[in-house]
């Protein structure tokens, strides 16, 4: 079913979805597991994709309030919903109008996700907003490189504009990190690693990590 909210990216949603399983078999599993551990309460996880963080919600968890904006993907979400050890509700909607209240969450999960939104600095002042006053912001994303030349190629990459229009609107060029802290989050922990998402792709720099609404 399509909504007024829907982003529609038939072609890239119908390649991550025989792209992830190879995905997860090369450590982003592993990463998701790392992402989750400790959770509780409630929580809005942005952009959930096909589903694939939903198994790895601890049960200390009481509420999953998932968005994606994708139809393709947001089906996929509703049927692995089956395997989440924690209550799991999967909604149409986007990263810069959370359909929640102020306050209303005591998390947020963001996982692979704030490099497509149209507009980061909105999205994280979403999340921002339905957190409770210390509610926490999970992460796991992939970021712009710090040294060159890799960081050069990133942006050469992301300006071009055709990378996005491939990839489902992702821009490999953005600072997360950066823009989470300009939204008004201290970081408390933050990882940083490369991630071959396939044996062809080159490393990607990848942040874990957590911050806290101040």
């Amino acid at each position: 079913m399509t909504t007024t909210t829907d982003i529609e990216w038939p072609r890239f949603a119908r390649m991550y979805l025989k792209a992830s399983d190879r995905m997860e078999r090369r450590g982003a599993t592993e990463h998701r597991r790392k992402l989750l551990d400790g959770l509780s309460g409630r929580v809005v996880e942005l952009g959930a994709g096909n589903g694939l963080n939903f198994a790895h919600y601890p049960a200390s968890v009481s509420e999953v309030i998932a968005i994606e904006p994708e139809p393709t993907l947001r089906a996929a979400a509703e049927r692995a919903v089956e395997a989440a050890p924690a209550p799991v509700m999967v909604a149409a909607g986007t990263a810069e109008a959370l359909p929640l209240g102020d306050a209303e969450v005591d998390a947020a999960v963001a996982s692979l996700v704030l490099c497509s939104v149209p507009d980061q600095a909105r999205a994280l002042a979403e999340v921002h907003r339905v957190l409770r006053p210390g509610g926490e912001l999970r992460f796991y994303e992939h970021v712009i490189a710090n040294c060159q030349p890799k960081r050069a190629l990133l942006q050469l990459v992301d300006h071009s504009g055709l990378w996005p229009k491939l990839a489902g609107g992702c821009h490999p060029a953005r600072d997360t990190r950066a823009a989470i802290e300009a939204a008004g989050f201290e970081i408390e922990r933050c990882e940083r690693f490369g991630f071959k998402a396939s044996a062809l792709e080159p490393s990607i720099p990848h942040i874990i990590g957590r911050a806290r609404r101040a």
